[in-house]
Protein backbone atom coordinates (compact mmCIF):
# COMPACT_ATOMS: atom_id res chain seq x y z
CA UNK A 1 0.00 0.00 0.00
CA UNK A 2 2.68 2.05 0.78
CA UNK A 3 4.40 1.70 -2.65
CA UNK A 4 0.64 2.18 -4.18
CA UNK A 5 0.06 5.95 -2.38
CA UNK A 6 3.94 6.93 -3.33
CA UNK A 7 3.35 5.97 -6.89
CA UNK A 8 0.27 8.30 -6.91
CA UNK A 9 2.16 10.58 -5.45
CA UNK A 10 4.67 10.84 -8.08
CA UNK A 11 2.30 11.08 -10.12
CA UNK A 12 0.89 13.83 -9.12
CA UNK A 13 4.43 15.84 -9.00
CA UNK A 14 4.84 14.64 -12.24
CA UNK A 15 1.44 16.33 -13.91
CA UNK A 16 1.80 19.21 -11.94
CA UNK A 17 5.41 19.60 -13.43
CA UNK A 18 4.13 19.11 -17.11
CA UNK A 19 1.65 22.30 -16.42
CA UNK A 20 4.31 24.56 -14.48
CA UNK A 21 7.23 23.91 -16.45
CA UNK A 22 6.21 25.06 -20.13
CA UNK A 23 4.86 28.40 -18.00
CA UNK A 24 8.34 28.58 -15.94
CA UNK A 25 10.24 28.58 -19.45
CA UNK A 26 8.06 31.24 -20.81
CA UNK A 27 8.42 33.51 -18.27
CA UNK A 28 12.55 32.92 -18.44
CA UNK A 29 11.90 34.06 -21.71
CA UNK A 30 10.07 36.86 -20.74
CA UNK A 31 12.52 38.31 -18.43
CA UNK A 32 15.75 37.59 -20.52
CA UNK A 33 13.60 39.34 -24.08
CA UNK A 34 12.93 42.07 -21.41
CA UNK A 35 16.70 42.67 -20.58
CA UNK A 36 18.32 41.77 -24.20
CA UNK A 37 17.20 41.94 -27.59
CA UNK A 38 14.40 39.91 -28.95
CA UNK A 39 15.29 36.91 -31.07
CA UNK A 40 12.78 37.90 -33.93
CA UNK A 41 13.30 40.67 -35.96
CA UNK A 42 10.95 43.97 -36.49
CA UNK A 43 9.77 42.83 -40.12
CA UNK A 44 9.58 44.36 -42.64
CA UNK A 45 11.06 47.25 -41.11
CA UNK A 46 14.15 44.45 -40.52
CA UNK A 47 14.61 41.41 -42.70
CA UNK A 48 17.38 38.86 -42.48
CA UNK A 49 20.49 38.40 -44.98
CA UNK A 50 19.57 35.52 -47.55
CA UNK A 51 22.03 32.73 -47.70
CA UNK A 52 23.98 32.48 -51.46
CA UNK A 53 21.91 28.78 -51.60
CA UNK A 54 18.61 30.72 -51.02
CA UNK A 55 15.57 29.84 -53.63
CA UNK A 56 12.93 31.96 -53.97
CA UNK A 57 10.46 32.50 -56.67
CA UNK A 58 11.97 30.83 -60.40
CA UNK A 59 13.15 33.70 -62.62
CA UNK A 60 13.45 33.31 -66.62
CA UNK A 61 16.79 34.89 -68.72
CA UNK A 62 14.16 35.30 -71.90
CA UNK A 63 17.45 35.27 -74.36
CA UNK A 64 19.02 31.96 -72.95
CA UNK A 65 15.16 29.82 -73.18
CA UNK A 66 15.02 28.07 -76.62
CA UNK A 67 11.55 26.69 -74.86
CA UNK A 68 12.58 23.15 -74.66
CA UNK A 69 9.52 22.39 -71.92
CA UNK A 70 12.15 20.23 -69.56
CA UNK A 71 11.54 22.73 -66.47
CA UNK A 72 7.72 22.06 -67.41
CA UNK A 73 8.54 18.38 -67.26
CA UNK A 74 10.27 18.25 -64.16
CA UNK A 75 8.10 20.67 -62.33
CA UNK A 76 6.91 18.03 -59.19
CA UNK A 77 3.58 20.82 -58.64
CA UNK A 78 2.62 20.92 -62.38
CA UNK A 79 2.92 24.71 -62.37
CA UNK A 80 4.82 25.66 -65.01
CA UNK A 81 3.56 25.31 -68.79
CA UNK A 82 4.60 26.96 -72.07
CA UNK A 83 2.85 30.38 -73.42
CA UNK A 84 3.43 31.34 -76.60
CA UNK A 85 4.48 35.24 -77.05
CA UNK A 86 6.43 37.54 -78.81
CA UNK A 87 10.01 36.99 -78.88
CA UNK A 88 11.80 39.81 -77.52
CA UNK A 89 14.86 39.92 -80.19
CA UNK A 90 13.44 40.93 -83.48
CA UNK A 91 14.37 43.16 -86.35
CA UNK A 92 13.21 46.57 -86.36
CA UNK A 93 10.08 46.62 -89.69
CA UNK A 94 9.54 43.48 -88.95
CA UNK A 95 6.58 41.85 -86.57
CA UNK A 96 8.50 39.76 -83.75
CA UNK A 97 9.03 36.04 -83.92
CA UNK A 98 6.54 33.46 -81.95
CA UNK A 99 8.33 31.45 -79.33
CA UNK A 100 7.37 29.40 -76.40
CA UNK A 101 8.34 30.34 -73.14
CA UNK A 102 6.98 29.31 -69.73
CA UNK A 103 4.79 30.67 -67.40
CA UNK A 104 5.25 30.17 -63.81
CA UNK A 105 1.77 29.99 -61.07
CA UNK A 106 3.44 31.20 -57.97
CA UNK A 107 1.05 30.34 -55.92
CA UNK A 108 1.45 26.64 -56.59
CA UNK A 109 5.25 26.92 -56.95
CA UNK A 110 7.54 24.76 -54.03
CA UNK A 111 10.27 26.60 -55.35
CA UNK A 112 12.50 23.74 -55.14
CA UNK A 113 14.89 24.91 -57.82
CA UNK A 114 14.26 22.03 -60.00
CA UNK A 115 13.23 23.73 -62.95
CA UNK A 116 16.70 25.95 -63.01
CA UNK A 117 18.30 22.41 -61.99
CA UNK A 118 17.25 20.64 -65.45
CA UNK A 119 17.49 23.73 -67.67
CA UNK A 120 20.29 22.89 -70.29
CA UNK A 121 20.72 26.21 -71.07
CA UNK A 122 20.58 28.04 -67.72
CA UNK A 123 17.79 30.41 -68.49
CA UNK A 124 15.59 28.99 -65.74
CA UNK A 125 17.18 30.63 -62.44
CA UNK A 126 16.31 30.78 -58.82
CA UNK A 127 15.85 34.65 -57.10
CA UNK A 128 16.37 35.83 -53.97
CA UNK A 129 12.38 37.14 -54.02
CA UNK A 130 10.07 35.78 -51.59
CA UNK A 131 7.51 38.38 -50.90
CA UNK A 132 5.44 37.10 -53.17
CA UNK A 133 1.73 38.15 -51.57
CA UNK A 134 -0.61 39.41 -53.36
CA UNK A 135 -5.00 39.90 -53.16
CA UNK A 136 -6.03 37.64 -56.76
CA UNK A 137 -4.90 34.32 -57.98
CA UNK A 138 -4.38 35.80 -61.09
CA UNK A 139 -1.65 38.05 -59.99
CA UNK A 140 0.10 34.88 -58.59
CA UNK A 141 0.50 33.95 -62.33
CA UNK A 142 3.81 35.31 -63.51
CA UNK A 143 3.85 35.68 -67.58
CA UNK A 144 7.41 34.93 -69.30
CA UNK A 145 7.69 38.55 -69.26
CA UNK A 146 6.68 39.24 -65.40
CA UNK A 147 9.32 36.04 -64.95
CA UNK A 148 12.56 37.78 -66.58
CA UNK A 149 15.43 38.21 -64.11
CA UNK A 150 18.51 39.46 -64.75
CA UNK A 151 20.10 37.23 -62.58
CA UNK A 152 23.77 37.28 -61.16
CA UNK A 153 26.56 34.41 -61.11
CA UNK A 154 24.79 31.95 -58.18
CA UNK A 155 21.53 32.64 -59.44
CA UNK A 156 22.04 29.13 -61.48
CA UNK A 157 21.50 25.86 -60.07
CA UNK A 158 23.72 22.80 -61.18
CA UNK A 159 23.00 19.02 -60.93
CA UNK A 160 25.73 17.51 -59.38
CA UNK A 161 26.99 13.76 -60.42
CA UNK A 162 29.19 11.55 -58.22
CA UNK A 163 29.11 7.75 -59.25
CA UNK A 164 29.06 5.08 -56.33
CA UNK A 165 31.70 3.87 -57.91
CA UNK A 166 33.83 7.25 -57.11
CA UNK A 167 32.74 7.73 -53.23
CA UNK A 168 35.76 6.05 -52.40
CA UNK A 169 38.35 7.78 -54.83
CA UNK A 170 37.34 11.25 -53.51
CA UNK A 171 36.35 11.86 -57.42
CA UNK A 172 34.96 16.05 -57.22
CA UNK A 173 31.13 16.38 -58.52
CA UNK A 174 30.37 17.09 -61.88
CA UNK A 175 28.62 20.41 -62.67
CA UNK A 176 26.69 18.46 -65.20
CA UNK A 177 25.32 15.19 -66.15
CA UNK A 178 27.92 14.16 -69.29
CA UNK A 179 25.28 10.88 -70.02
CA UNK A 180 22.35 11.90 -71.40
CA UNK A 181 19.36 10.47 -72.69
CA UNK A 182 19.08 9.93 -76.27
CA UNK A 183 16.15 9.62 -78.88
CA UNK A 184 16.00 6.13 -80.42
CA UNK A 185 13.66 5.56 -84.17
CA UNK A 186 11.50 2.61 -84.09
CA UNK A 187 11.67 1.83 -87.71
CA UNK A 188 9.06 0.57 -88.76
CA UNK A 189 6.66 3.18 -87.05
CA UNK A 190 8.81 6.17 -88.49
CA UNK A 191 7.02 7.49 -91.39
CA UNK A 192 9.42 9.95 -92.69
CA UNK A 193 6.99 13.20 -91.42
CA UNK A 194 10.04 15.21 -89.90
CA UNK A 195 7.51 16.56 -87.67
CA UNK A 196 10.60 15.99 -85.03
CA UNK A 197 12.89 17.85 -86.61
CA UNK A 198 10.38 20.87 -87.28
CA UNK A 199 9.58 20.84 -83.46
CA UNK A 200 13.33 20.64 -82.41
CA UNK A 201 14.01 23.73 -80.33
CA UNK A 202 17.81 23.10 -81.00
CA UNK A 203 18.05 21.96 -84.39
CA UNK A 204 19.52 18.19 -83.20
CA UNK A 205 17.79 16.38 -85.59
CA UNK A 206 18.46 15.86 -89.46
CA UNK A 207 16.20 13.85 -91.76
CA UNK A 208 18.64 11.34 -93.81
CA UNK A 209 17.42 9.14 -97.53
CA UNK A 210 17.99 5.74 -96.29
CA UNK A 211 16.13 4.00 -99.60
CA UNK A 212 13.21 4.57 -101.78
CA UNK A 213 9.73 2.84 -101.44
CA UNK A 214 8.07 0.64 -103.93
CA UNK A 215 6.51 4.24 -105.29
CA UNK A 216 10.00 5.37 -106.09
CA UNK A 217 9.84 7.43 -103.22
CA UNK A 218 12.67 8.61 -100.61
CA UNK A 219 12.07 6.68 -97.20
CA UNK A 220 13.50 9.57 -94.72
CA UNK A 221 14.45 8.46 -90.61
CA UNK A 222 15.26 11.11 -88.42
CA UNK A 223 19.57 11.16 -87.47
CA UNK A 224 20.06 12.49 -83.37
CA UNK A 225 22.93 15.04 -83.13
CA UNK A 226 24.72 14.13 -79.45
CA UNK A 227 26.25 16.88 -78.97
CA UNK A 228 23.23 19.32 -79.67
CA UNK A 229 20.92 17.10 -78.38
CA UNK A 230 19.23 18.07 -74.36
CA UNK A 231 17.09 15.23 -74.41
CA UNK A 232 13.98 17.75 -74.31
CA UNK A 233 11.74 14.93 -75.40
CA UNK A 234 9.99 17.11 -77.80
CA UNK A 235 10.78 14.82 -80.57
CA UNK A 236 9.03 12.27 -78.57
CA UNK A 237 6.01 14.27 -77.87
CA UNK A 238 5.56 15.15 -81.35
CA UNK A 239 5.75 12.21 -82.81
CA UNK A 240 2.36 10.80 -84.48
CA UNK A 241 3.23 7.46 -84.92
CA UNK A 242 5.19 7.02 -80.77
CA UNK A 243 8.00 5.89 -83.36
CA UNK A 244 10.23 7.62 -80.51
CA UNK A 245 12.20 6.81 -77.20
CA UNK A 246 14.79 8.21 -75.05
CA UNK A 247 17.18 5.42 -74.06
CA UNK A 248 19.85 6.34 -71.82
CA UNK A 249 23.32 6.44 -73.31
CA UNK A 250 25.60 3.54 -72.81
Amino acid sequence: MAESKKTNRQKELGLTGFIFRPMWLTLKQTLKSSRHRPNTVQYPWEKLVLPDVYRGRPGLRFEKCIGCGICMRMCPTRCIDLLEVDDIKHEEGKPPAKVKRPRVNVGRCMMCGYCAEYCPTDAMIVTPEYELASYTREEMIYDPYKLQFAGVPGNEVHILEVLPSELKKDVPPRPHVKNVDLPVVEDKKCIGCSRCAKDCPVEAVKMVEVGVNEKGRPIKRPVFDKEKCVSCETCVEVCPKSALTLQEVQ
